[in-house]
């Protein structure tokens, strides 16, 4: 039996915001220049005000030009693009994120396809998600799959010749995971099989997997049965669960039953601390990286 080595996203997303903050000075200190993100937030969503604000926070820890701008939760369409219309044209902002999910009445999908590519950061807009799929490295990688792949290059886990089993197929999560982890370069080349609501046999596919990413959106969906001795497990699933003996009235677990999983697995991500921290990370990365690509900078 394993005893799973914890993968400890919190501070390898440091080693990562150090890095940026370097980046960043040495862009003000050689170019006169500062990356600026702006966060779009339509509505009072709680949920959606904490992640806003941890990303506001970190943008100004690593001397960006950062600005929240919050519309009203009756904003119309109109309004929504009116303003990213203005944050495409303005050349102190490299980076654009509309939180999401925004209230029913704004279109998500026109607004992703409204905002720059150059300045997509999130890497929703179709054309970074195609240059993606056929490996150009000229656009953005998505935030979260991206922030699983640089885990596991700092855990000294290289997928090239491994099954990874990604259980999941967002748009968000699922899909671009796949692209990353399948392309043919550094740091990928797996064998990748994507499961979903509609696969049948999901458990016996999991147990051939060498890396497990579980992304599925159910509470410890993935149990120790379905995973093989030694595997690694990479949990990006977030779920609040009653718990009356919580003073909150909820726990925050993920997609694997982790208390079980670790038994088995060589080395997982836990929840909180796994994942999540590394999509800040890779968002503020990516903002460093479209304010280079708007101003001609290749050092």
């Amino acid at each position: 039996m394993c005893s799973a080595e914890r993968i400890d996203g919190k501070l390898i997303s440091q080693k990562i915001h150090e890095e940026t903050l370097e980046e960043s000075k040495k862009l003000k200190e050689k170019h006169n220049l500062q990356p600026g993100l702006v966060v779009v937030l339509i509505g009072e969503d709680p949920a959606s005000q904490v992640y806003v604000n941890m990303k506001e926070k970190k943008s100004k820890e690593l001397g960006f030009y950062s600005e929240k701008i919050v519309l009203n939760k009756e904003a119309t369409m109109d309004e929504v693009l009116t303003l990213i219309h203005k944050l495409n044209n303005d050349p102190r902002v490299h980076g654009i994120l509309v939180q999401s999910p925004p209230p029913p009445q704004i279109d998500e999908e026109k607004v992703i396809e409204s905002i720059d590519p150059k300045k997509d950061v999130d890497c929703f807009h179709a054309e970074n998600v195609g240059k993606m799929l056929i490996g150009k490295t000229d656009g953005f990688y998505p935030c979260t799959p991206y922030g699983v792949m640089k885990l596991l290059e700092y855990s000294d886990i290289n997928p090239s010749g491994k099954h990874a089993v990604i259980i999941g197929r967002s748009n968000i999560v699922g899909k671009p995971m796949m692209s990353l982890l399948v392309q043919k370069a550094k740091g990928a080349n797996a064998t990748v099989t994507v499961c979903h609501s509609r696969t049948p046999n999901i458990p016996e596919l999991a147990r051939q997997a060498d890396i497990v990413v579980a992304a599925i959106g159910k509470p410890e969906f993935v149990t120790a049965d379905m995973v093989k001795e030694g595997a690694v497990v990479i949990d990006v699933g977030i779920n609040r669960v009653e718990d009356a003996t919580r003073k909150r009235g909820y726990r925050l677990v993920g997609d694997v039953a982790f208390d079980e999983v670790s038994k088995k697995a060589s080395k997982i991500t836990p929840v909180p601390g796994g994942v999540g921290p590394m999509t800040i990370a890779m968002l503020m990365q990516n903002a460093v990286k479209a304010c280079k690509m708007q101003n001609g900078i290749t050092d």
